[in-house]
């Protein structure tokens, strides 16, 4: 019998949109002779299944949903939720419980690599990876002043939320009196914002996942943006020339991905995730600096993996099969 599998989209946060994309993305990737596949689409404590044209509810006791008299039970969550509660260990946990098998890493990968000061700080330990320096401010919190931010991250800076995606509530700060505006606009993404060094360089992104045993990393992608940074508009409006493979030494493509393997292990991730850098330096001797590490990333046709995957000369079906067959 076919296994049922459940693209879980939607969530909390201000990508709900980019979610409902990404899996559509999945929704045409997917075997579909393989697996009965339904979009499961959740906003606070509304979860629908998204089946033959109407939505019927979610019993969150084990994860199903009625169709007249018959009840249908998910053996599998391939979670794209960009955001809380699928990309910050919430929703792994409720499928922990129950005994539900899911497409990323676990509550305690999710919940660190969301945390972006969180992350950071924990990667620091091993001396291959290089993180820029950065201050946290929470809600509520005395804050310190701007100028001894400022004294000590330099300026232009960067303002983010701390828990939260990277396309919304982000500034690149350029002045002194840019600072507090912009921690406010990160403080309606999230209660925690962080304030990091500028990292100058070119950026580039690289995809892997598990298959077995091996880490396979995907071609990287360089980013090229008119806009200030990869923001909303660059991501999703057409103002990025993304490059996949990147216009970079092979030394450092080599470096890249010895470097996104040992992250991916050392974390302990399962699923695809795509960890974002900026190279520093001489071409061919660059330092790599580690941006963000994204456990769910988008899944649009145009998105950097399915791209990625292209490059590779693998199937995207075959690769979602792997993922979710390595779970049985």
């Amino acid at each position: 019998m076919k296994r049922n599998i459940a693209i879980v989209a939607g969530g909390d946060s201000s990508e709900y949109g980019v979610s409902l994309r990404s899996a559509q993305g999945i929704l045409s990737f997917i075997d579909h002779e393989r697996y009965n596949v339904v979009e499961v689409r959740m906003r606070g404590a509304e979860w629908n299944a998204c089946y033959e044209g109407e939505l019927l509810p979610i019993d969150k006791n084990d994860f199903s949903f009625n169709v007249g008299d018959t009840k249908i039970k998910f053996d599998f969550a391939y979670i794209t939720i960009h955001g809380t509660p699928g990309e910050n260990g919430i929703l792994q946990g409720y499928f922990d419980l129950i005994g539900v098998p899911y497409s990323t890493s676990g509550v305690l990968v999710e919940a660190l690599t969301f945390n972006k000061f969180a992350l950071n700080n924990y990667l620091r330990a091993y001396p291959q990876v290089n993180v820029s320096d950065s201050v946290l401010v929470r809600k509520g919190m005395v804050r310190p002043d701007d100028a001894t931010i400022v004294a000590r991250l330099g300026l232009p800076c960067f303002v983010k939320p701390n828990a939260g995606g990277s396309s919304f509530g982000v500034t690149k700060v350029k002045t002194i009196d840019d600072l507090a505006t912009a921690i406010d606009k990160a403080m309606n993404e999230s209660d925690e914002v962080m304030i990091e060094r500028l990292m100058v360089g070119t950026e580039i992104t690289c995809g892997c996942y598990r298959k077995g045993e091996e880490v396979v990393t995907f071609p990287i992608t360089e980013v090229v943006t008119t806009q200030e940074f990869f923001d909303y508009d660059a991501k999703y409006n057409g103002k990025v020339e993304e490059i996949t493979p990147a216009r970079i030494h092979p030394d450092t493509a080599a470096r890249v991905s010895e470097l996104t393997q040992f992250i991916y292990r050392a974390l302990d991730c399962f699923g695809i995730i795509r960890i974002d850098y900026i190279l520093s330096g001489e071409a061919g001797c660059e330092t790599i600096n580690l941006l963000e590490v994204n456990t769910t990333p988008g899944m649009t046709a145009t998105s950097f993996i399915p791209q990625q995957v292209r490059a590779a000369g693998l199937d995207i079906k075959d690769v979602l099969t792997d993922i979710i067959e390595a779970k049985f």
